[in-house]
């Protein structure tokens, strides 16, 4: 019996390890394998508003069909970033950014902006951004910023984007 008790005990050990690394890098796999399929639709660093999901055309699993996105999937490698969320008048809508672990790094709604455009600048901890504006500091260079827009009927999508498309990602123009 005492000779099992040393393999038992590496078994085990192995299948924490694998346990621990799975839950560790599966963010990490979950959001790169977005960020390049969005990245790929739209570019780095500027807004795409998409069409209404269906279940032929969706890129991210299970988006709901009630809402219209728009999604930027940024790279600051290059410098901060401008994203600018425009209000749409009676619909609930958010903005969301995700760092690439798929945590949130940000949000706010129509609720906590009150009606009033959001905007922020996206930076890494060594980027300088200019003083007086809202800055968010993520934790690396890579992540995705979400609008989503809750339809009240999916016949206004048109009249939704019209709004929608005034929402942007930008670099930050550098002084």
């Amino acid at each position: 019996m005492s000779r099992w008790i040393g393999p038992l005990i590496v078994a085990v050990l192995a299948a924490l390890a694998a346990w621990y690394t799975t839950l560790a890098a599966a963010p990490m796999v979950i959001m790169d394998r977005a960020w390049e399929q969005l990245a790929a639709q739209s570019g780095f660093n500027r807004m795409a508003h998409g069409p209404l999901v269906t279940a032929e055309s969706q890129t991210i699993v299970r988006p709901s069909p009630d809402l219209a996105y728009s999604v930027c999937a940024f790279d600051l490698t290059q410098g901060p970033l401008r994203v600018h969320a425009h209000p749409v008048p009676g619909h609930y809508w958010s903005l969301t950014v995700f760092d690439s672990e798929t945590n949130v790094a940000f949000v706010e709604s129509d609720r906590d902006s009150k009606g009033a455009p959001v905007e922020v600048i996206l930076a890494t901890a060594d980027q300088t951004v200019p003083s007086g504006v809202r800055n968010v500091t993520m934790p690396g260079a890579k992540g995705v910023a979400l609008l989503r827009v809750l339809l009240n009927d999916r016949a206004e999508f048109d009249a939704v984007t019209g709004y929608r498309k005034q929402s942007y990602c930008q670099p930050l123009k550098q002084p």
